[in-house]
């Protein structure tokens, strides 16, 4: 079986067991995982202070040479969705019909990417207004599954949220 890539965007005021937790989950079901930040080799912390480095940045990496990413929440997706190649990056995952995983606040980033209408998606409540605004049809559950795109809400639903991403990424 051939390993699969993920790649995990990463940037100042994530969510800390919004990333770590799916790495970690992801890593043990044998996927490597790029961490991609604005910076390769910088230090990120997340809205608790857990550090991670980034392996690599944004202009370093191609939607084609992954299986899928993952958007964690916290402030970080206000920050990322500014960055023209993480909208370009998502948008080619969508099209490639690529696992995309986003919670809690990740939804910024695929309202920005223009890649919600018409899908049912979660989110935490404080953005389902987004959600709609930006064509989503939102549900109150703790993990949506629309094709492609795995949703969540917040950090107690990660369990269920990587059950449905694994799910989703080994068929």
């Amino acid at each position: 079986m051939m390993q699969k890539r993920i790649l995990a965007l990463i940037g100042e005021d994530f969510e800390d067991l919004e990333l770590s937790y799916p790495v970690l989950r992801l890593r043990e079901a044998g996927c490597r995982v790029d961490l991609v930040g604005e910076e390769a080799h910088h230090v990120y912390h997340g809205k608790y202070g857990v550090p991670f480095e980034s392996d690599l940045s944004f202009d370093e990496v191609d939607a084609a040479d992954y299986d899928g990413i993952l958007v964690p929440g916290g402030w970080a997706p206000d920050k990322l969705r500014r960055f023209p190649k993480v909208l370009s990056l998502v948008r080619d995952m969508d099209a490639a019909g690529k696992p995309i995983g986003e919670i809690c606040h990740a939804g910024w980033v695929l309202i920005s990417a223009g890649i919600l209408k018409g899908r049912t998606v979660t989110s935490t409540p404080g953005i389902r207004d987004d959600m709609t605004n930006a064509g989503a049809t939102w549900v109150d559950q703790a993990s949506v599954v629309d094709g492609h795109i795995v949703s969540a809400r917040r950090p107690p639903d990660l369990p269920e949220y990587m059950k449905d991403y694994l799910k989703v990424l080994f068929g």
